[in-house]
């Protein structure tokens, strides 16, 4: 099966057993590692399915899937949203979305065809009962009496997550097979208000069935970083503080909010990507080895590293905000240009922050984030800074810039998916001339295959009921517990954040940040991602 091929990139996990649910959601056994046997079917209803978030990436991932042959034979696709639309008009509407493999277009057309078939849609409001209790008419007409598994998908604002694990517990989740919430960031502002939205869901789900996703753990290069630690004896002794001087977690965007700074500047860049993005890498990367790769053990690992870490102070701290720039003649607006953001904003479009995990394996060294928006390239990476050869004999073949001969592991998440190992090298010819260079994987020339977008592995995971990927309530607290105290002293404050020409590479303080911990960013050189 074509499916194969995408799961031979898995780790292999153990059998997970049955959930049990509440009152509301019963949870049949009619899966084995929740794959759907013959007698079962699996009803995927997207909520919120007009959303920008369900046309660009939920039903584009799974199709993908479903051309990949990785979808359980049995399988209905709702969309559910407020907007009056007929069957017609959503397979209209995702039509124009859906993209074959590369390598497979000869049969593209119809199986586009062949999915649209499965697709409908339920108009209904996201507090009603009712509403909901159609929805569920119409899934038992299509599940014909099967064992019916049940996932929904929360493509809708936090605002009304609850109203719709209330509904869907009540009026429209599975009698006899499982029942399973997905619901995507942002979850919650703060501490306070991500644990009542997490209470509130758990009056009508068990914590079993809610899965929260950060689609940034689906990223290729982020599933990988486990395997190149844990399975290469080249890396796994060097993990600690003994040989690696930082840890970089890099996150930068060549575009503004673009006319759709209503939803960011209520949040900002450090809830938006720093917060669950960059320290759930950042957690993913620190963590001890876990007993096995079953999903609680590795969650239990990455709960340990957060709990471990100093809670964040505005002196390890530097917010940013873009300002209008004229270059090449074009003139660039800046964030308060933006007529859906407030003139007065001290929205953060820049963050870089100095953190510290203090036990016995990471004690002292810097992990130092940076996230910003309408910066000079487009890019995620995660960089380790090896400490300097104790003693070093070519040490004057580098001058008295040590900086220069640091070997540095670099891996890219995107664009242009990587692993590179930076080393000192002596240039051909007679003379003593050294340079540094790149040993290379760069994944477009070493695979033949394109790369699965992150939403597929992560909904691919949650029919299987492989959890591995998706965040525990207590890591998520454990999380908002090390970010709320700087969030409130900077609102409370009113921090004004230092400005930034739009393209530029941040604010100055951020390289005052890193000089203070002796670090120098790694990013600077635009020439080394071309060259890699």
């Amino acid at each position: 099966m074509a499916c194969a091929v995408l799961e031979a990139k898995r780790v292999p996990i153990p059998s997970i057993p049955s959930i049990e649910a509440p009152k509301e959601v019963s949870s049949g056994d009619g899966a084995i590692q929740g794959v759907p046997e013959q007698g079962s079917t699996v009803s995927i209803t997207v909520v919120g399915a007009s959303g920008d978030l369900a046309k660009k990436k939920i039903f584009p991932a799974l199709f993908a899937l479903f051309y990949e042959g990785c979808l359980p034979q049995h399988f209905t696709i709702f969309g559910y949203a407020r907007s009056k639309m007929s069957d017609a008009e959503l397979r209209a509407m995702i039509s124009a979305t859906l993209t074959c493999r590369i390598d497979k277009r000869e049969n593209c057309s119809e199986k586009i065809n062949q999915f649209l078939k499965r697709c409908f849609y339920q108009s209904g409001q996201y507090n009603s009962e009712d509403n909901f209790s159609e929805l569920d008419k119409k899934l038992k007409d299509h599940e014909g009496g099967k064992v019916a598994n049940r996932m929904f998908y929360l493509s809708v604002p936090p605002n009304v997550f609850i109203d719709v694990a209330r509904c869907a517990s009540r009026s429209a989740s599975s009698s006899k097979g499982w029942t399973r919430v997905i619901v995507e960031k942002p979850f919650g502002r703060d501490s306070e208000s991500s644990g009542e939205l997490t209470s509130g869901l758990k009056e009508f789900l068990t914590e079993e069935q809610i899965y929260r996703i950060d689609h940034y753990l689906g990223k290729e290069l982020v599933e990988n970083l486990s395997i190149l630690r844990f399975s290469n004896l080249v890396f796994e002794p060097l993990w600690s503080r003994q040989y690696i001087r930082n840890v970089q977690l890099i996150f930068s965007e060549d575009f503004g909010t673009e006319g759709r700074g209503g939803y960011f500047d209520n949040y900002g860049i450090i809830r938006d990507i720093m917060q669950n993005h960059l320290l759930q890498i950042l957690a993913l990367f620190a963590m001890e080895p876990p007993v096995s790769l079953d999903a609680e053990d590795i969650r239990n690992e990455k709960v340990k590293v957060l709990r471990s870490m100093r809670k964040l102070q505005l002196e390890d701290v530097v917010v940013g905000q873009y300002k209008s720039h004229i270059k090449g003649g074009v003139h660039y607006p800046g964030y308060t240009d933006d007529k859906t953001v407030p003139n007065n904003s001290l929205t953060p479009t820049f963050a870089a922050a100095a953190l510290f995990v203090d036990n016995a394996r990471w004690d002292g060294v810097p992990f130092l984030m940076k996230a910003g928006k309408a910066l000079h390239n487009k890019l995620a990476e995660i960089r380790v800074q090896f400490r300097h050869v104790p003693g070093n004999l070519y040490k004057r073949s580098f001058g008295m810039d040590l900086d220069q001969a640091t070997n540095e592991l670099v891996i890219r998440v995107q664009p242009d998916e990587a692993v590179y190992l930076k080393i000192n090298n002596k240039v051909p010819g007679l003379g003593m001339r050294l340079d540094r260079s790149n040993l290379n994987l760069l994944y477009s020339d070493r695979y033949s295959r394109e790369i699965p977008d992150a939403y597929e592995r992560l909904l691919l995971d949650a029919i299987e009921g492989e959890r591995r990927l998706f965040i525990r309530s207590d890591e998520l607290d454990a999380a908002w517990a090390i970010f709320t105290p700087l969030l409130k002293e900077l609102e409370e404050r009113k921090i004004s954040p230092e400005l930034y020409p739009y393209g530029s590479r941040g604010p100055v303080g951020a390289h005052y940040l890193a000089a203070k911990y002796n670090v120098r960013w790694g990013d600077m050189s635009s020439s080394e991602h071309s060259k890699s």
